[in-house]
């Protein structure tokens, strides 16, 4: 059974956004805008910044930092995981083949 698309409003630097979404969506959706909207607010009292483009530019960079962030630290904790991984192994190795 397919989901029902959902029809709902977001609101960011003032504008609506009507959407089309699957019901599943809006929890995420509607999180995401008042985080934008906090950042915003944030933004314009610590940079007394205007200009609504401005403001949407650095959050935008911030959200696309945070996530690039993620991945370089995940990926540095797999690759320490994989040493780990490999010297344990080296251990097995020596202690099997003595």
């Amino acid at each position: 059974m397919m989901e029902d698309k959902l029809k709902i409003k977001i609101s960011i630097a003032d504008r609506v956004y009507p959407l089309t979404i699957q019901p599943s969506q809006e929890e995420g959706l509607r999180k995401a805008a008042k985080k934008i909207e906090a950042m915003i607010k944030q933004f314009e009292q610590s940079y007394a910044v205007r200009d609504k483009q401005d403001v949407l530019a650095m959050c935008a960079l911030q959200f696309a930092a945070q996530t690039e962030q993620k991945n370089i630290d995940n990926s540095s904790e797999m690759i320490e995981a994989e040493e780990k991984l490999r010297s344990l192994n080296e251990l097995l190795q020596q202690h099997l083949t003595s």
